[in-house]
């Protein structure tokens, strides 16, 4: 895809990378293999406000978590093309981890075409949990 060639498909790659990827990260078992989907050195994530670069950073992150059972509920998934034929994606839902709550949660995802395929090169994760003062 060239530069300033925005790509027709942009809804039906966010929302199947979305689902994808909640599946990989639903499941403990099969967590590392988000690894694939970022890119070693460019990939950024922000996890509550903690940034990190690269795969092995954002994988450390990922695979710290110790919750082992996720209710997710995706109430929304937009996306949106970009001029150098990437993807923005905004998730809204609702997440409960083992026995804690229920909270909202809002994610979102940049991604970068290669070739054909695509790789998340920025990912922001942040519950919805509102601190009063």
């Amino acid at each position: 895809m060239s530069l300033n060639q925005l790509n027709p498909a942009y809804e039906a790659i966010g929302k199947g990378f979305v689902q994808q990827y909640y599946v990989l990260f639903d499941d403990p078992s099969q967590r590392p293999s988000l690894a694939a989907m970022y890119n070693p050195e460019t990939s950024f994530m922000t996890f509550e406000g903690v940034q990190l670069q690269g795969t092995v950073k954002i994988m450390e992150k990922l695979t710290s978590l110790t919750f082992q059972k996720i209710n997710r509920v995706v109430t929304s998934v937009d996306s949106q093309p970009m001029f150098d034929g990437g993807i923005l994606i905004n998730v809204l839902g609702r997440l409960q981890c083992d026995e804690d709550p229920p909270h909202p949660f809002n994610q979102v995802f940049v991604l970068k075409s290669v070739g054909t395929t695509f790789y998340c090169a920025h990912d922001i994760f942040r519950l919805g949990i509102h601190d009063t003062m």
